[in-house]
């Protein structure tokens, strides 16, 4: 069977992020998945309803996706405003549909609360980066669903074989 790969919608030129931009990533190989048939796109944020644009929003200062995960720590918005509940609903609705279209592979915009999988940003919305990973990547990876940042497309390429 051939492997299905869940991928950011920003990163197939949809202006989906908080900004209401894309970052759309250029590579033979998303054109040949996507000629066969093997992407499925998705913003989590958007699956849960969130507005574009939106307010930034990042994992609380101190805590992990893995806090978030299991109800100790929160995701808020640059003025204060609590949204894990929305990210929270967001991971579901990925891993939801990653395992109905059998993805077993994920490739993700890197920074975001939802979709990093290298890094995040630390919660003072200073620009200040961490390692760590968003909401939707640490539900995914603890599912069994490889993931990927668009960092990595070449180790994606690497892990499908083709």
């Amino acid at each position: 069977m051939t492997a299905k790969i869940l991928v950011s919608a920003c990163l197939m030129g949809h202006a989906v992020r908080y900004d209401g931009q894309a970052k759309p990533l250029v590579h033979a190989a998303l054109d040949r998945w996507r000629d066969e048939g093997r992407l499925v796109t998705v913003c989590p944020e958007m699956s849960a309803g969130m507005p574009v644009p939106r307010l930034a929003a990042e994992i609380g200062e101190g805590w992990s996706a893995a806090d978030i995960l299991s109800g100790k720590g929160q995701v808020r918005e640059s003025n204060g405003t609590d949204v894990t509940g929305g990210f929270l609903q967001a991971a579901r609705n990925a891993l939801a549909l990653a395992v109905e279209t059998g993805c077993t592979h994920a490739l993700l915009i890197d920074g975001s609360p939802s979709c990093g999988s290298g890094f995040v940003y630390d919660g003072s919305f200073s620009g200040r980066r961490q390692k760590d990973e968003g909401v939707t990547a640490a539900l995914l990876k603890a599912h069994g669903i490889q993931v990927f940042s668009d960092r990595q497309i070449e180790e994606l390429v690497a892990a499908i074989g083709h």
